[in-house]
């Protein structure tokens, strides 16, 4: 049996240690049953929801879908996450399935495999739901042929004339990380790493107001179906909250439905936001509709924490905005800025 020296063993400890400190995280254990939020890696990703969680989100359904079907729809939720992963994923991906099955809008699929993003598979359906993915979640590290073909197949199943639905961070995704150049320094502005996905989802991710904080919404199209179930004048809102990079989202490329009423928020929340990375323009898009080719795209920045799914009116902007996705549902979608 051979010997190891004590500087040799010492060192493969070492080295045990940093893999399982990737794999587990020390003091960040994995979590249990009724943990909300979300982690990182090292935990297997959570794929269902809380009785509770789902019995309150199934009180918020409508009882009817906005528009009636033009035919038997069929909707995909796909739920990989490749970065943070939050717990509401699978809450989200059960608002799908069951606001489609109550209402009788859509059949819904879900998937945490992103090999089924195939030309061939995606035939059957209507619509695809991006259910806060996170990172390179269509790719395949090993496989680069895998991970041009899921990629052509999304792209071509939106331009070709289906719909693409997404909540939260299905936006975190494709993008450089706004990381300090050194500790203590401003963070630098994010990059996207796949334009054409960036441009189809309407933006990408740079900083976020942390769970839980009163975010006043704005309602920017009053007159649309997508936002019949808000009071004109807004709401109040407390979530995690999403904003784009400034030279990712335009309003000369999409149509805002709500945003951040910036001017309502306080001087304390906005001071959260880095001074290097701030909108120099006060313009938050929360919702929003675009055509991508011959295809719909509907997105909605907030569902971080299971509890904004018990509200009323989200869900049913949810369904509107699948509704919308699927081409059942008419809406003015012009570009906010001509």
């Amino acid at each position: 049996m051979k010997k190891f020296s004590i500087a040799a063993w010492s060192a493969l400890m070492l080295l045990c240690g940093l893999l399982s400190a990737q794999q587990t995280q020390p003091g960040k254990p994995c979590p249990a049953e009724g943990f909300s939020g979300g982690f990182s890696r090292g935990c297997p990703q959570k794929q269902f929801a809380s009785p509770s969680d789902i019995s309150a989100m199934m009180a918020a359904l409508p009882d009817k879908p906005l528009a009636a079907p033009q035919s038997l729809r069929h909707v995909l939720v796909l739920c990989r996450a490749n970065g943070w992963v939050h717990t509401s994923i699978p809450l989200a991906a059960k608002m799908v399935e069951y606001l489609g099955d109550k209402t009788g809008a859509w059949m819904t699929t879900i998937t945490y495999d992103p090999a089924a993003i195939t030309a061939e598979n995606l035939k059957q359906y209507d619509a695809i739901f991006l259910d806060s993915t996170t990172g390179q979640f269509l790719d395949d590290p090993n496989d680069k042929a895998a991970t041009q073909a899921r990629r052509q197949a999304l792209l071509d199943f939106v331009k070709g004339g289906k719909g693409l639905a997404g909540i939260h961070a299905a936006t975190d995704s494709y993008h450089t990380s706004p990381r300090p150049a050194s500790p203590g320094a401003e963070p630098t502005a994010p990059t996207g790493t796949w334009p054409e996905f960036n441009e189809m989802i309407g933006g990408f991710f740079k900083f976020h107001w942390s769970y839980p904080t009163l975010i006043p919404v704005k309602i920017d199209d009053p007159n649309s179906p997508l936002t019949s179930m808000f009071p004109a004048g807004g709401y109040e809102i407390v979530d995690e909250t999403y904003t784009f990079a400034q030279n990712s989202f335009s309003r000369k490329r999409v149509h805002v439905l709500t945003s951040i009423n910036y001017k309502k928020m306080s001087a304390e929340d906005k001071a959260k936001e880095p001074a290097a990375t701030r909108r120099t323009d006060g313009d938050y898009a929360l919702s929003y509709i675009q055509r991508v080719g011959n295809g719909r795209v509907f997105y909605e920045a907030h569902g971080h924490d299971e509890k904004v799914y018990y509200s009323r009116p989200f869900v049913a902007h949810m369904l509107a905005g699948i509704q919308y996705a699927l081409g059942d549902l008419k809406a003015d979608d012009s570009p906010s800025e001509k």
